[in-house]
């Protein structure tokens, strides 16, 4: 089975994605170092250097990073990723996506998952998103993308401490 195109350049009425590149580093620290932006992330340290550097580097080395422009001024405003495809599961996720405060509110992260969600869905059947259990904004965003819980928790390592997380999936319709 052929790999989907986990890079592609996405464009809607508001944003740009395109793939994420070393040189992006500066503009995308300067969105994420806003300790707000990851207050109730179960990862709430990604606003230091050392830990988005972590985060930065493991995006790259995916294969499936994307880089969120505001299409309006071309300004960096968050960045997203495919990864963890699993062709015999048919399914991939599509997660790490954070955004900068005054793009928070839900249209423009609706866009955003819409643009990916069109391009994955030609290549993968099901989508899933893994949300850190207490993450509540992230939670309710979800569930306005059409999301539909799957039972049980799964633990992933955050801010160095095993953290139960949940899992949405959208099924191609």
């Amino acid at each position: 089975m052929t790999p989907p195109d986990r890079q592609p350049v996405l464009a809607g009425e508001l944003v740009r994605l395109r793939p994420t590149v070393a040189a992006d580093w500066d503009a995308l620290f300067a969105v994420a170092s806003d300790p707000l932006v990851w207050e109730v992330h179960p990862a709430h340290d990604r606003w230091q250097e050392p830990v988005f550097r972590a985060y930065f580097d493991a995006g790259l080395a995916s294969g499936g990073a994307l880089t969120i422009l505001d299409r309006a001024t071309g300004a960096v405003i968050g960045s997203s990723r495919y990864d963890n495809w699993k062709p015999e599961a048919d399914e991939i996720e599509i997660g790490w996506t954070y955004l900068a405060r005054a793009y928070w509110g839900g249209v423009y992260n609706r866009e955003i998952k819409r643009l990916m969600l069109g391009h994955i869905h030609a290549h993968v059947r099901t989508v899933v998103f893994t949300v850190g259990e207490t993450n509540v904004r992230s939670r309710r965003a979800m569930e306005k993308i059409g999301g539909v819980l799957r039972p049980g928790t799964e633990m992933r390592l955050m801010a160095g401490e095993m953290k139960p997380h949940v899992i949405y999936e959208i099924v191609r319709p």
